[in-house]
């Protein structure tokens, strides 16, 4: 497993490759383009140079994560096309610059009222229980997305924390989408806090192997790419999407130690979301480099 960081690419994108070297990332995540609007804005030279230092650091596995307006589940049509069409130039984007991996959060079905009758087994009964039609939108939206695409650069989808009615929250529900787009190249990112906060413990050695034999059962874990790995501030099942520092939330350092070597899932990369990864000392990746065996 490597380790790295989310990495701010202020400044332009050659900043990103500096500032993940400068922190000891064996590899790392960015934006490129503000998570919350506006265009991609460097030349093919900044590209060029972006790549060039990547390989001289030795960072050559490195992903984006899409802008957080996504909604692929929405029934507003230019909302729906609108991310569909951000998601297919990220993934162009992606494979410009030699991004290994693209992921994106889903949206949100909170438009359409739920069906008990296909929810998440696990959550049947709560508000994160969803509706076909919402479902139906994801698929659709992603094959759209996908259609004619030849890049490399991969497309994952992250679960969800599970607040209100965020698509991705559980395991059924990713294996429904997963089943039905036409495309076998879509993967799965999976984030650590979300997956504790909708219900998929891992404070132990115990945990963490239910955890993935459930992963494994439900969706495969030839599905699972990436990891973010984020404590969390909020409680099991909190369905609350905070961040906490490695060791300083519920999920607490054993439980990440267990993770990082547990033999199914050591080989998938990491990237750290925690607070302290924009702090001069990265304690956070530090900590985890430390529990590799």
């Amino acid at each position: 497993m490597k380790i790295g960081m989310h990495v701010s690419a202020a400044g332009g994108i050659i900043n990103a490759v500096e500032r993940a070297h400068a922190k000891g990332c064996e590899v790392f995540q960015f934006f490129d383009r503000s998570p919350r609007g506006g265009k991609p804005s460097y030349s093919d030279e900044d590209v060029v140079e972006f790549k060039k230092l990547a390989k001289e650091y030795g960072l050559e596995e490195y992903y984006i994560h899409a802008p957080y307006y996504i909604n692929l589940a929405s029934s507003n049509n230019r909302i729906r096309h609108g991310s569909i069409a951000i998601l297919r130039e990220e993934l162009e984007a992606g494979t410009r610059l030699g991004a290994k991996y693209m992921m994106f959060h889903m949206g949100s079905g909170k438009d359409y009222e739920a069906d008990a009758n296909v929810a998440n087994k696990r959550n049947a009964n709560d508000a994160n229980s969803y509706n076909m039609k919402a479902v139906e939108l994801v698929v659709k939206g992603i094959d759209e997305i996908l259609k004619g695409y030849k890049g490399s650069c991969e497309l994952l989808i992250e679960n969800s924390a599970g607040a209100g009615k965020i698509l991705g929250a559980g395991f059924e529900e990713i294996a429904v989408i997963l089943k039905k787009i036409k495309s076998k190249n879509v993967g799965v990112c999976y984030d650590s806090c979300h997956g504790f906060a909708s219900g998929y413990d891992m404070r132990d050695k115990k945990t963490v192997k239910k955890t993935f034999d459930e992963f494994d059962k439900i969706i495969g874990l030839d599905k699972l790419k990436l990891f973010h790995l984020n404590d969390s501030k909020t409680d099991f099942e909190s369905h609350r999407d905070r961040h906490a520092n490695i060791g300083a939330g519920e999920i607490g350092a054993k439980g990440f130690e267990a993770l990082i070597n547990y033999s199914k899932v050591k080989n998938v990369n990491a990237v750290l979301e925690t607070p302290d990864v924009s702090d001069e000392k990265p304690l956070s990746l530090n900590k985890l480099l430390k529990y590799k065996q």
